[in-house]
């Protein structure tokens, strides 16, 4: 803070001497500048008082203003209304009731959208089942490729678990699922393949699994017939009266065995090398 002295404060005042001085704000008088001020009988006004002052006599004027017009008074804002319980719009509804919920209840999850089913319901048994399914394709692909086995066959099989995952996809999502081709087969070239496997590969229909046949013969069966257990668990899911629903699902599956069986008969046809 600067301090004014009385040096300053004679060549400051050298031409004529006020009644009054005001100390600039952010200024102190020295002590030998105040005396000389006062010898001369000078009022000293303090730069923050003064200031202060002038506020606090503007605000006093204002609220005067104020009380002068009785008729302005402050605007008040109202609490937001509460909305009572039963007229909050619920979030979900169950799927099998049309029953509507405002939370989700433990014991449910989502079908689809807001819609709720049990936790044991047929078409959630039926995701656990397509959700098993692909960590099984994921586990025997390594095993394979660990044993050496061709790259193509991992491929093959690459190709039937990316459709299972598009599958899975479109269930939740309840938008339909349709593949024109599966280990580059149509649905057409899938069925004579898999019923006359002798006409193309040279081998019989459903080679039985035995350990002589080797542990990547036995992984390919296992998968083949976990394809079998999730395409029964669709038809359980989707069965609904007299109807089957999800019927892209169910003729997907049942394509997805085939491209198995038709997989497995290559593998004995030696049409996959090894590394």
């Amino acid at each position: 803070m600067k301090v004014i002295t009385e040096a300053i404060l004679r060549d400051e005042l050298r031409a004529s001497v006020p009644e009054t001085y005001k100390v600039p704000e952010g200024k102190i008088l020295s002590p030998a500048a105040r005396e000389f001020l006062q010898q001369n009988k000078v009022k000293i006004l303090d730069g923050k008082k003064v200031s202060y002052q002038k506020e606090k006599k503007q605000e006093l004027e204002k609220e005067e203003e104020r009380d002068k017009r009785p008729d302005v008074k402050a605007t008040e804002v109202p609490p937001m209304p509460t909305v009572p319980e039963e007229e909050k719009k619920p979030r979900f509804v169950d799927y099998e009731t049309g029953a509507f919920y405002f939370e989700k209840p433990e014991h449910m999850t989502h079908l689809y959208g807001n819609v709720l089913v049990p936790k044991d319901h047929k078409r959630i048994y039926f995701r656990g089942k397509l959700d098993s399914l692909e960590t099984i394709f994921v586990l025997n692909q390594t095993l394979l490729l660990e044993m050496g086995e061709d790259q193509s066959l991992i491929d093959d099989l690459q190709d039937i678990l990316e459709s299972l995952r598009e599958m899975m996809r479109c269930d939740v999502m309840d938008e339909p699922f349709r593949r024109e081709c599966i280990i580059g087969l149509n649905h057409k070239e899938l069925r004579e393949h898999s019923h006359n496997p002798m006409k193309f590969y040279h081998i019989k229909q459903m080679v039985l699994p035995d350990y002589t046949l080797g542990k990547s013969y036995a992984l390919l069966n296992q998968l083949r017939a976990a394809v079998r257990e999730t395409e029964v668990a669709a038809a359980a899911a989707f069965h609904v009266g007299k109807e089957y629903l999800r019927q892209d699902i169910i003729e997907e599956l049942n394509r997805m065995s085939s491209a198995m069986h038709i997989i497995m008969c290559k593998y004995l046809a030696g049409e996959y090398g090894r590394k």
